[in-house]
Protein backbone atom coordinates (compact mmCIF):
# COMPACT_ATOMS: atom_id res chain seq x y z
CA UNK A 1 0.00 0.00 0.00
CA UNK A 2 1.23 3.54 -0.93
CA UNK A 3 1.44 5.74 2.29
CA UNK A 4 3.00 9.01 0.48
CA UNK A 5 2.66 10.80 -2.47
CA UNK A 6 5.12 13.57 -3.66
CA UNK A 7 4.85 15.79 -6.50
CA UNK A 8 6.76 18.84 -7.49
CA UNK A 9 6.93 21.48 -9.98
CA UNK A 10 3.93 19.59 -11.92
CA UNK A 11 1.36 22.38 -13.25
CA UNK A 12 -0.19 23.90 -9.77
CA UNK A 13 1.52 21.28 -7.33
CA UNK A 14 4.40 23.30 -6.86
CA UNK A 15 5.75 21.09 -3.41
CA UNK A 16 3.07 18.87 -2.45
CA UNK A 17 3.62 15.81 0.01
CA UNK A 18 0.35 13.86 0.96
CA UNK A 19 -0.25 11.09 3.33
CA UNK A 20 -2.39 8.35 1.54
CA UNK A 21 -4.36 5.66 3.35
CA UNK A 22 -6.65 2.54 1.92
CA UNK A 23 -9.19 4.64 1.14
CA UNK A 24 -7.95 8.07 0.40
CA UNK A 25 -10.83 10.89 -0.48
CA UNK A 26 -9.28 13.56 -2.36
CA UNK A 27 -11.34 16.95 -3.07
CA UNK A 28 -11.65 20.67 -3.14
CA UNK A 29 -13.37 23.47 -5.39
CA UNK A 30 -12.78 23.40 -9.18
CA UNK A 31 -9.06 24.78 -10.28
CA UNK A 32 -7.58 23.35 -6.99
CA UNK A 33 -5.31 20.96 -8.46
CA UNK A 34 -7.51 17.16 -8.33
CA UNK A 35 -7.01 16.79 -11.98
CA UNK A 36 -3.29 17.59 -11.52
CA UNK A 37 -3.02 15.17 -8.81
CA UNK A 38 -4.51 12.16 -10.82
CA UNK A 39 -2.80 13.38 -13.62
CA UNK A 40 0.33 12.86 -11.96
CA UNK A 41 -0.07 9.33 -10.77
CA UNK A 42 -0.77 8.38 -14.33
CA UNK A 43 2.56 9.93 -15.23
CA UNK A 44 4.14 7.71 -12.36
CA UNK A 45 1.76 4.19 -13.64
CA UNK A 46 3.35 5.30 -17.20
CA UNK A 47 7.06 5.65 -16.40
CA UNK A 48 6.62 1.40 -15.52
CA UNK A 49 6.16 1.15 -19.37
CA UNK A 50 8.35 3.77 -20.13
CA UNK A 51 5.63 6.16 -21.63
CA UNK A 52 6.43 9.10 -19.44
CA UNK A 53 7.92 10.89 -22.21
CA UNK A 54 5.10 10.61 -24.35
CA UNK A 55 2.12 11.15 -21.71
CA UNK A 56 4.28 14.24 -21.23
CA UNK A 57 4.28 15.46 -25.21
CA UNK A 58 0.12 14.61 -25.06
CA UNK A 59 0.00 17.53 -22.65
CA UNK A 60 1.67 19.55 -24.74
CA UNK A 61 5.43 19.49 -23.38
CA UNK A 62 7.61 19.02 -19.92
CA UNK A 63 7.39 23.20 -20.68
CA UNK A 64 3.68 22.99 -20.73
CA UNK A 65 3.42 21.19 -17.34
CA UNK A 66 5.77 22.75 -15.47
CA UNK A 67 5.16 25.29 -12.52
CA UNK A 68 4.46 28.61 -14.00
CA UNK A 69 4.96 30.51 -10.74
CA UNK A 70 7.88 31.76 -8.95
CA UNK A 71 10.84 29.46 -8.55
CA UNK A 72 10.69 30.85 -5.09
CA UNK A 73 7.92 30.62 -2.37
CA UNK A 74 5.53 33.12 -2.82
CA UNK A 75 4.13 35.03 0.06
CA UNK A 76 1.27 36.34 1.03
CA UNK A 77 0.84 39.93 0.79
CA UNK A 78 3.89 40.32 -0.70
CA UNK A 79 4.85 40.64 -4.61
CA UNK A 80 6.64 38.96 -6.03
CA UNK A 81 8.66 39.92 -9.52
CA UNK A 82 10.61 37.57 -11.87
CA UNK A 83 11.23 37.40 -15.10
CA UNK A 84 10.27 34.24 -17.40
CA UNK A 85 13.59 32.63 -17.83
CA UNK A 86 13.93 30.04 -15.27
CA UNK A 87 17.77 30.49 -13.28
CA UNK A 88 18.04 27.18 -12.09
CA UNK A 89 17.61 23.23 -13.70
CA UNK A 90 14.34 22.52 -15.04
CA UNK A 91 13.26 19.50 -12.73
CA UNK A 92 9.49 17.80 -12.75
CA UNK A 93 9.58 15.91 -9.62
CA UNK A 94 7.46 12.43 -8.94
CA UNK A 95 7.67 9.78 -6.18
CA UNK A 96 5.81 7.85 -3.07
CA UNK A 97 6.53 5.27 -0.58
CA UNK A 98 4.82 2.05 0.30
CA UNK A 99 4.89 -0.53 3.23
CA UNK A 100 7.86 -1.72 1.36
CA UNK A 101 9.39 0.40 -1.56
CA UNK A 102 10.39 4.24 -2.03
CA UNK A 103 10.40 5.02 -5.55
CA UNK A 104 11.63 9.27 -7.08
CA UNK A 105 11.60 10.34 -10.60
CA UNK A 106 13.53 13.16 -11.47
CA UNK A 107 12.41 14.53 -14.94
CA UNK A 108 14.66 17.35 -16.82
CA UNK A 109 15.90 18.87 -20.36
CA UNK A 110 19.32 18.14 -21.91
CA UNK A 111 21.91 19.96 -20.36
CA UNK A 112 24.05 20.80 -23.21
CA UNK A 113 23.32 21.26 -27.24
CA UNK A 114 23.63 18.04 -28.52
CA UNK A 115 26.46 17.21 -31.82
CA UNK A 116 25.49 16.30 -34.69
CA UNK A 117 22.15 19.12 -33.55
CA UNK A 118 18.64 17.27 -32.79
CA UNK A 119 15.28 18.54 -33.19
CA UNK A 120 14.05 16.53 -30.00
CA UNK A 121 15.94 18.87 -27.46
CA UNK A 122 13.02 19.19 -26.53
CA UNK A 123 12.73 15.40 -25.18
CA UNK A 124 13.08 15.30 -21.31
CA UNK A 125 15.58 13.21 -19.58
CA UNK A 126 15.28 11.49 -16.57
CA UNK A 127 18.08 12.83 -14.58
CA UNK A 128 18.08 10.54 -11.41
CA UNK A 129 15.84 7.52 -10.82
CA UNK A 130 15.58 5.72 -7.08
CA UNK A 131 14.31 2.60 -5.32
CA UNK A 132 15.06 2.18 -1.93
CA UNK A 133 13.27 -0.05 0.68
CA UNK A 134 11.62 1.27 3.69
CA UNK A 135 9.65 4.74 4.08
CA UNK A 136 12.84 6.90 3.65
CA UNK A 137 15.40 7.87 1.44
CA UNK A 138 18.73 6.94 2.88
CA UNK A 139 21.77 5.61 0.94
CA UNK A 140 21.78 2.26 3.17
CA UNK A 141 18.41 1.45 1.92
CA UNK A 142 18.89 2.16 -1.95
CA UNK A 143 18.42 -0.77 -4.05
CA UNK A 144 18.89 0.75 -7.22
CA UNK A 145 19.90 3.99 -8.38
CA UNK A 146 19.94 5.90 -11.49
CA UNK A 147 22.32 8.75 -12.03
CA UNK A 148 22.17 10.10 -16.33
CA UNK A 149 22.40 6.89 -18.05
CA UNK A 150 23.96 4.78 -15.45
CA UNK A 151 21.96 2.56 -13.55
CA UNK A 152 23.92 0.64 -10.27
CA UNK A 153 21.93 -2.03 -8.66
CA UNK A 154 22.67 -3.48 -5.27
CA UNK A 155 22.82 -7.13 -4.76
CA UNK A 156 20.76 -9.67 -2.37
CA UNK A 157 23.37 -10.02 -0.42
CA UNK A 158 23.41 -5.70 0.10
CA UNK A 159 26.79 -5.42 -2.05
CA UNK A 160 26.69 -3.34 -5.21
CA UNK A 161 27.35 -4.61 -8.52
CA UNK A 162 30.56 -3.56 -9.49
CA UNK A 163 29.92 -1.89 -13.21
CA UNK A 164 26.73 0.32 -13.81
CA UNK A 165 24.23 -0.47 -16.41
CA UNK A 166 24.11 1.97 -19.19
CA UNK A 167 20.10 2.73 -20.80
CA UNK A 168 19.20 5.83 -23.08
CA UNK A 169 18.59 9.24 -21.06
CA UNK A 170 14.42 8.60 -22.11
CA UNK A 171 13.67 5.49 -20.40
CA UNK A 172 12.69 4.43 -17.01
CA UNK A 173 14.75 1.69 -15.45
CA UNK A 174 12.22 0.33 -14.67
CA UNK A 175 11.20 -0.72 -17.85
CA UNK A 176 14.57 -0.94 -19.10
CA UNK A 177 16.37 -2.60 -16.62
CA UNK A 178 14.41 -5.04 -14.54
CA UNK A 179 16.97 -8.42 -13.97
CA UNK A 180 15.12 -10.45 -11.47
CA UNK A 181 19.28 -12.12 -10.78
CA UNK A 182 20.83 -8.57 -10.63
CA UNK A 183 18.05 -6.78 -9.14
CA UNK A 184 14.50 -8.33 -8.00
CA UNK A 185 13.16 -5.37 -6.48
CA UNK A 186 12.66 -3.74 -9.36
CA UNK A 187 11.13 -6.10 -11.03
CA UNK A 188 8.38 -6.48 -7.88
CA UNK A 189 8.21 -2.52 -8.00
CA UNK A 190 7.34 -2.75 -11.97
CA UNK A 191 5.01 -5.11 -11.69
CA UNK A 192 2.74 -3.51 -8.60
CA UNK A 193 2.49 -0.15 -10.67
CA UNK A 194 1.68 -1.50 -13.99
CA UNK A 195 -1.35 -3.28 -11.80
CA UNK A 196 -2.46 0.29 -11.25
CA UNK A 197 -5.99 0.92 -12.57
CA UNK A 198 -7.33 4.42 -13.42
CA UNK A 199 -11.05 5.08 -14.35
CA UNK A 200 -11.99 8.41 -15.63
CA UNK A 201 -15.28 9.60 -17.50
CA UNK A 202 -16.92 6.41 -18.49
CA UNK A 203 -18.65 7.41 -22.07
CA UNK A 204 -22.38 6.74 -21.97
CA UNK A 205 -23.63 8.08 -25.66
CA UNK A 206 -25.69 6.31 -28.01
CA UNK A 207 -22.58 5.11 -29.97
CA UNK A 208 -20.88 4.35 -26.53
CA UNK A 209 -18.64 1.18 -26.59
CA UNK A 210 -20.18 -0.31 -23.15
CA UNK A 211 -23.80 -0.06 -25.32
CA UNK A 212 -22.64 -2.24 -28.02
CA UNK A 213 -23.28 -6.11 -27.95
CA UNK A 214 -19.77 -7.87 -28.52
CA UNK A 215 -18.32 -11.49 -28.64
CA UNK A 216 -17.74 -12.32 -24.82
CA UNK A 217 -15.19 -13.73 -23.31
CA UNK A 218 -14.00 -14.10 -19.44
CA UNK A 219 -13.02 -11.07 -18.50
CA UNK A 220 -11.68 -10.31 -14.91
CA UNK A 221 -10.88 -5.90 -15.64
CA UNK A 222 -12.74 -4.16 -17.40
CA UNK A 223 -11.30 -2.13 -20.20
CA UNK A 224 -11.03 1.73 -20.04
CA UNK A 225 -13.87 2.03 -22.34
CA UNK A 226 -16.17 -0.21 -21.31
CA UNK A 227 -16.92 -2.15 -24.30
CA UNK A 228 -16.74 -5.37 -21.97
CA UNK A 229 -18.71 -4.35 -19.75
CA UNK A 230 -21.46 -7.49 -20.35
CA UNK A 231 -18.08 -9.92 -19.96
CA UNK A 232 -16.54 -8.46 -17.10
CA UNK A 233 -20.29 -8.66 -15.26
CA UNK A 234 -20.55 -11.99 -16.48
CA UNK A 235 -17.46 -12.73 -15.48
CA UNK A 236 -18.18 -11.62 -11.57
CA UNK A 237 -21.07 -13.64 -11.36
CA UNK A 238 -19.14 -16.86 -12.69
CA UNK A 239 -15.83 -16.28 -10.61
CA UNK A 240 -16.24 -13.67 -8.76
CA UNK A 241 -18.45 -12.13 -5.55
CA UNK A 242 -21.53 -12.53 -6.89
CA UNK A 243 -22.96 -11.56 -3.93
CA UNK A 244 -21.19 -8.05 -3.81
CA UNK A 245 -22.89 -7.22 -7.17
CA UNK A 246 -26.08 -8.27 -6.85
CA UNK A 247 -25.61 -5.74 -3.23
CA UNK A 248 -24.81 -2.77 -5.33
CA UNK A 249 -27.50 -3.43 -8.03
CA UNK A 250 -30.08 -3.93 -5.44
CA UNK A 251 -28.52 -0.69 -3.32
CA UNK A 252 -28.99 1.33 -6.77
CA UNK A 253 -32.12 -0.18 -8.07
CA UNK A 254 -34.25 -1.58 -5.54
CA UNK A 255 -35.85 -5.06 -6.16
CA UNK A 256 -33.38 -4.90 -9.92
CA UNK A 257 -31.80 -7.99 -11.46
CA UNK A 258 -29.09 -7.88 -13.98
CA UNK A 259 -28.33 -11.03 -16.44
CA UNK A 260 -26.14 -11.18 -19.42
CA UNK A 261 -28.30 -12.10 -22.81
CA UNK A 262 -26.00 -14.39 -25.20
CA UNK A 263 -27.31 -14.70 -28.73
CA UNK A 264 -24.38 -16.97 -30.45
CA UNK A 265 -21.51 -15.72 -28.39
CA UNK A 266 -22.47 -11.62 -28.26
CA UNK A 267 -23.28 -10.54 -25.42
CA UNK A 268 -25.36 -7.75 -24.14
CA UNK A 269 -26.39 -6.63 -20.59
CA UNK A 270 -29.76 -6.67 -20.18
CA UNK A 271 -31.96 -4.72 -16.49
CA UNK A 272 -35.09 -6.67 -15.14
CA UNK A 273 -36.88 -4.01 -13.03
CA UNK A 274 -39.57 -4.27 -10.69
CA UNK A 275 -42.66 -3.48 -12.32
CA UNK A 276 -41.72 -3.65 -16.02
CA UNK A 277 -43.13 -6.37 -18.03
CA UNK A 278 -39.54 -6.87 -20.08
CA UNK A 279 -36.05 -6.37 -19.22
CA UNK A 280 -34.12 -3.46 -20.58
CA UNK A 281 -31.39 -3.42 -23.01
CA UNK A 282 -28.57 -1.59 -22.64
CA UNK A 283 -29.75 0.50 -25.43
CA UNK A 284 -32.62 1.73 -23.44
CA UNK A 285 -30.35 2.54 -20.06
CA UNK A 286 -29.99 6.12 -18.96
CA UNK A 287 -26.58 7.66 -18.98
CA UNK A 288 -26.69 7.40 -15.11
CA UNK A 289 -27.51 3.84 -14.97
CA UNK A 290 -24.99 2.44 -17.34
CA UNK A 291 -22.03 4.91 -15.74
CA UNK A 292 -23.05 3.12 -12.64
CA UNK A 293 -23.28 0.09 -13.40
CA UNK A 294 -19.91 0.70 -14.94
CA UNK A 295 -18.44 1.45 -11.55
CA UNK A 296 -19.50 -1.74 -10.51
CA UNK A 297 -17.79 -4.03 -12.56
CA UNK A 298 -14.49 -2.24 -11.82
CA UNK A 299 -15.42 -2.60 -8.09
CA UNK A 300 -16.35 -5.78 -7.90
CA UNK A 301 -13.56 -7.17 -10.12
CA UNK A 302 -12.21 -10.89 -9.48
CA UNK A 303 -8.46 -9.36 -9.80
CA UNK A 304 -8.17 -6.61 -7.55
CA UNK A 305 -4.74 -4.33 -8.60
CA UNK A 306 -2.56 -2.63 -6.21
CA UNK A 307 -4.14 0.96 -6.41
CA UNK A 308 -7.45 1.68 -7.97
CA UNK A 309 -8.02 5.65 -8.68
CA UNK A 310 -11.53 7.15 -9.54
CA UNK A 311 -11.72 10.43 -11.26
CA UNK A 312 -15.22 11.79 -10.85
CA UNK A 313 -17.33 8.82 -10.45
CA UNK A 314 -20.19 10.68 -9.23
CA UNK A 315 -20.46 12.09 -13.03
CA UNK A 316 -23.84 11.42 -14.09
CA UNK A 317 -25.17 10.19 -11.55
CA UNK A 318 -28.33 10.99 -9.45
CA UNK A 319 -27.27 12.26 -5.87
CA UNK A 320 -29.88 9.47 -4.61
CA UNK A 321 -27.14 6.94 -5.96
CA UNK A 322 -24.40 8.55 -4.20
CA UNK A 323 -25.11 6.36 -1.22
CA UNK A 324 -24.94 3.02 -2.85
CA UNK A 325 -21.66 4.13 -4.58
CA UNK A 326 -19.84 5.10 -1.31
CA UNK A 327 -21.09 1.43 -0.35
CA UNK A 328 -19.50 -0.22 -3.69
CA UNK A 329 -16.19 2.06 -2.93
CA UNK A 330 -15.75 1.07 0.84
CA UNK A 331 -16.13 -2.51 0.53
CA UNK A 332 -13.93 -2.38 -2.89
CA UNK A 333 -11.41 -0.75 -0.21
CA UNK A 334 -11.45 -3.96 1.88
CA UNK A 335 -9.22 -5.77 -0.94
CA UNK A 336 -7.83 -3.28 -2.43
CA UNK A 337 -6.23 0.59 -1.90
CA UNK A 338 -8.63 3.12 -3.36
CA UNK A 339 -8.11 6.72 -4.29
CA UNK A 340 -11.07 8.37 -4.86
CA UNK A 341 -11.06 12.31 -7.05
CA UNK A 342 -14.18 13.98 -6.63
CA UNK A 343 -15.34 17.72 -5.88
CA UNK A 344 -18.90 16.10 -5.04
CA UNK A 345 -19.18 16.72 -1.44
CA UNK A 346 -22.03 14.57 -1.00
CA UNK A 347 -20.06 11.76 -1.96
CA UNK A 348 -17.07 12.48 0.44
CA UNK A 349 -19.26 12.31 3.10
CA UNK A 350 -20.74 9.19 2.50
CA UNK A 351 -17.69 7.63 2.18
CA UNK A 352 -16.68 8.93 5.31
CA UNK A 353 -19.87 7.24 6.99
CA UNK A 354 -19.46 4.00 5.67
CA UNK A 355 -15.91 3.61 6.12
CA UNK A 356 -13.12 3.97 9.00
CA UNK A 357 -10.87 4.11 6.80
CA UNK A 358 -11.30 6.95 4.74
CA UNK A 359 -9.04 9.92 5.12
CA UNK A 360 -9.93 13.09 3.27
CA UNK A 361 -7.40 15.27 1.30
CA UNK A 362 -8.86 19.22 0.78
CA UNK A 363 -7.01 20.27 -1.61
CA UNK A 364 -6.64 24.13 -2.28
CA UNK A 365 -5.11 27.10 -4.46
CA UNK A 366 -2.60 29.78 -2.13
CA UNK A 367 -1.37 32.32 -4.74
CA UNK A 368 -1.12 29.55 -7.57
CA UNK A 369 0.00 26.63 -5.67
CA UNK A 370 -1.75 23.67 -5.02
CA UNK A 371 -1.51 23.01 -0.92
CA UNK A 372 -3.21 20.78 1.49
CA UNK A 373 -6.02 22.39 3.64
CA UNK A 374 -4.71 22.58 7.32
CA UNK A 375 -1.25 21.14 6.38
CA UNK A 376 1.92 22.56 8.24
CA UNK A 377 5.40 21.81 7.75
CA UNK A 378 5.71 19.70 10.33
CA UNK A 379 2.25 18.02 9.46
CA UNK A 380 4.12 17.05 5.99
CA UNK A 381 5.02 13.41 5.60
CA UNK A 382 8.85 12.69 5.87
CA UNK A 383 9.99 13.02 2.41
CA UNK A 384 13.57 13.96 0.49
CA UNK A 385 14.08 14.26 -3.02
CA UNK A 386 17.69 12.84 -4.35
CA UNK A 387 20.13 15.19 -5.44
CA UNK A 388 21.27 15.17 -9.76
Amino acid sequence: MLTTLAVENYRSLRDLVLPLSRLTLVTGPNGSGKSSLYRALRLLADASRNGAVAALAREGGLQSTLWAGPETKARKGRAVVQGTVRTKPVALRLGFTGDEFGYALDLGLPNVDPTPPTPFMLDPEIKRECVWRGAVLRKAALMADRGGSAVWTRSAEGSWHEKPERIRLTDSMLSEFADPRACPELLVLRERIRSWRFYDQFRTDADAPARQARIGTRTPVLGHDGGDLAAALETINESGDAGALATAVDNAFPGSRLFVKNSDGRFELCLRQHGLLRPLGVAEMSDGTLRYLLLVAALCTPSPPELLVLNEPETSLHPDLLPALAALIANAAKRTQVVVVSHAQPLVRALEQVSEDATTLALEKELGQTVLSGQGRLDRPGWSWPKR
